[in-house]
C-alpha cells in the first residue's frame, strides 16, 4: 500500500504572518511535520506545496521535497484545496494520499500510523477520514442576527428545553474538525475530484494532537505547551546544509 503525504506551505498567511516557517523551540513549525511524517514510515515520498522559494529550501533542508513551486492562480487565499492537491497528485500512482498541514506541531509519528491503519482497515467502507474532535462552542447555543432580534442557528428540539438553554453536558456531542491530518483514498481525485469524498469517517485526535495555529495567541499556547512539557515536538535530526 503506497501512500504520498502532502504538506501545503502557501506564504501568504493573514492571520499569522509567516507562520509555516515561524521557529517553534529551535526548529520553523513546518519541521515538525516533515519530521512526524518521515518517522511514522507510511510514506513512499513527502511532497511540499508551496509558492515561496525561501519555504521551499527550508522544506528540502528538512527532507522534503519540492516538485516546483505553486501558480499564483491557485495559492490565493480562496483558493479550494482540491486545486493544488491536484497540481501535487498529477502524474502519480500512490493509492493513498494524507495532507498534513505545518499548523498542526504536536501531530506525531504515532499519530499519523494511528490513522493510516484506520483508513487501510475501513477500506472500501470509507473514501477518507479527517481529524475531529469535540467542540467547545456547541453550534445549539449559536445566533444568527436579523435586525433588532436574532435566532438560533441551528434548529431546535420541538418540545422541552431548547439547546441555548441547556447545560453543555447535556447537549448532542457535536465534533469539529482540525487541521492534523486527512488521508483519503486517492480515487477520490478521478471523476468530480475531492479531497475527501462522499464517505468521511472520524479520526479523533487526543491530547495535544489536534492543537492548530490559526491565531497569534494559538502560537503562544503552542510555546506555552513546549516550555511548560505538556507534550513534545517531534524529534527533528540536523536539517541539510544544502
Amino acid at each position: 500500500m503506497r501512500a504520498v503525504a502532502l504538506v501545503p506551505a502557501r506564504a501568504g498567511s493573514q492571520r499569522v504572518p509567516g507562520k509555516n516557517v515561524r521557529e517553534l523551540a529551535g526548529h520553523p513549525l513546518i519541521a515538525y511535520t516533515i519530521a512526524a511524517a518521515r518517522e511514522s514510515g507510511v510514506f513512499d515520498a513527502i511532497l511540499v506545496s508551496t509558492d515561496s522559494e525561501e519555504i521551499g529550501e527550508i522544506a528540502r533542508r528538512y527532507g522534503a521535497e519540492v516538485p516546483g513551486l505553486r501558480p499564483g492562480e491557485i495559492a490565493t487565499a480562496t483558493s479550494p484545496d482540491i486545486e493544488w492537491v491536484s497540481h501535487l497528485m498529477a502524474g502519480r500512482d500512490e493509492e493513498i494520499f494524507g495532507i498534513l498541514r505545518p499548523t498542526s506541531p504536536f501531530r506525531s509519528a504515532a499519530t499519523i500510523r494511528r490513522a493510516f491503519d484506520l483508513l487501510v482497515e475501513l477500506g472500501e467502507r470509507a473514501d477518507s477520514i479527517r481529524a475531529v474532535e469535540l467542540v467547545r462552542q456547541h453550534p445549539g447555543k449559536m445566533w444568527v442576527l436579523e435586525g433588532e432580534l436574532m435566532r438560533p442557528y441551528v434548529a431546535q428540539p420541538a418540545e422541552g428545553v431548547p439547546f441555548h438553554s441547556m447545560q453543555y453536558q447535556a447537549l448532542p456531542p457535536v465534533y469539529v474538525q482540525n487541521s492534523s491530518l486527512e488521508l483519503a483514498w486517492s480515487r477520490v481525485l478521478e471523476g468530480e475530484p475531492s479531497i475527501a469524498g462522499r464517505r468521511v469517517a472520524p479520526f479523533l485526535t487526543e491530547g495535544h494532537e489536534g492543537l492548530t495555529i490559526d491565531y497569534p495567541e494559538d502560537f503562544e499556547r503552542a510555546e506555552h505547551v513546549v516550555a511548560t512539557g505538556q507534550t513534545a515536538v517531534p524529534t527533528i535530526a540536523s536539517p541539510s546544509r544544502s
